[in-house]
C-alpha cells in the first residue's frame, strides 16, 4: 500500500504593514507577552518561528490579504519589531466586489465587526491595518482563562470573543483594568457555572457521584 504524501500549505513572506485585519480588537496585555517572548529568543530561532506560523489569508477587491487568523501574532511581531510574516492563500476572492466580498466573509465566520465594547460595527469601521486594532481588555481576559483551564481550545470561530463578551457582561472593565489577577479567578469561576454551557469550550462544573 502506497503512502499518501501529505504536501505543505505553500507559503510566502509578507510585510505585516500590508495586511488587513478581519477583526476590530485584540487584547494588548495578550499582544504585550507575546511580543515579550518574541523578544527573547535568538536571530536564528525568530526564524524557525516565522516559517512555523504561518498566518492563514483571504485574498480580497485589490488583491489585498486579509488575516483570518492569528491577530494577536501579526501584533505581537510588530511590537517585537518584526516586519514580515509568512502567510498562505486560503481562499481566492480578489474577482468579488468590496460589498461581496464581507457578505461571503462574514457568511462563512471570516469577519469578526465587533467593538470594544462588544457592539457590532459596520464592515468599514475594521482597521485598515493590524497595528490599528484596538485594546479590549476582556479579550485578554478570555485569553488567560483558556489558559488557566476554565474552558477548552475550541474550533468555533472567534470562540475566545465569545467568551469575551460574556464576561464584560458579568465583570467591570475598570476591575478588569486595574486588578487583572482578581479578574481572572472570578471569571474562572463564572466560567464552571451552568450560564455559561452554551459557549464553545465549556468544561462545565464537576459533579461529584453520589
Amino acid at each position: 500500500m502506497m503512502m499518501q504524501t501529505v504536501r505543505a500549505p505553500l507559503s510566502h513572506p509578507v510585510d505585516i504593514a500590508v495586511l488587513r485585519p478581519t477583526q476590530m480588537t485584540v487584547g494588548l496585555r495578550e499582544v504585550e507577552t507575546r511580543a515579550a517572548k518574541l523578544k527573547t529568543l535568538a536571530e536564528k530561532d525568530k526564524g524557525k518561528f516565522v516559517k512555523k506560523h504561518v498566518i492563514p489569508v483571504v485574498k480580497g477587491p485589490k488583491d489585498k490579504y486579509y488575516v483570518i487568523d492569528h491577530h494577536h501574532l501579526c501584533r505581537a511581531m510588530l511590537l517585537a519589531a518584526r516586519k514580515q510574516v509568512s502567510v498562505t492563500v486560503v481562499l481566492n476572492l480578489s474577482r468579488l466586489e468590496k460589498d461581496a466580498f464581507w457578505v461571503f466573509m462574514d457568511n462563512r465566520g471570516f469577519v469578526h465587526p465587533f467593538d470594544d465594547e462588544g457592539k457590532r460595527c459596520g464592515y468599514g469601521d475594521i482597521p485598515k491595518s493590524i497595528e490599528d486594532l484596538a485594546d479590549d481588555p476582556f479579550r485578554s481576559l478570555a485569553g488567560a482563562l483558556r489558559r488557566k483551564g476554565g474552558y477548552a481550545k475550541d474550533t468555533t470561530p472567534f470562540s475566545e470573543f465569545l467568551w469575551a463578551d460574556f464576561l464584560r457582561r458579568r465583570i467591570g472593565r475598570k476591575d478588569v483594568e486595574k486588578n487583572f489577577g482578581a479578574s481572572l479567578e472570578e471569571a474562572y469561576a463564572l466560567a464552571k457555572k451552568m450560564d455559561a454551557d452554551y459557549l464553545p469550550g465549556w468544561c462545565g462544573p464537576v459533579e461529584e457521584e453520589g
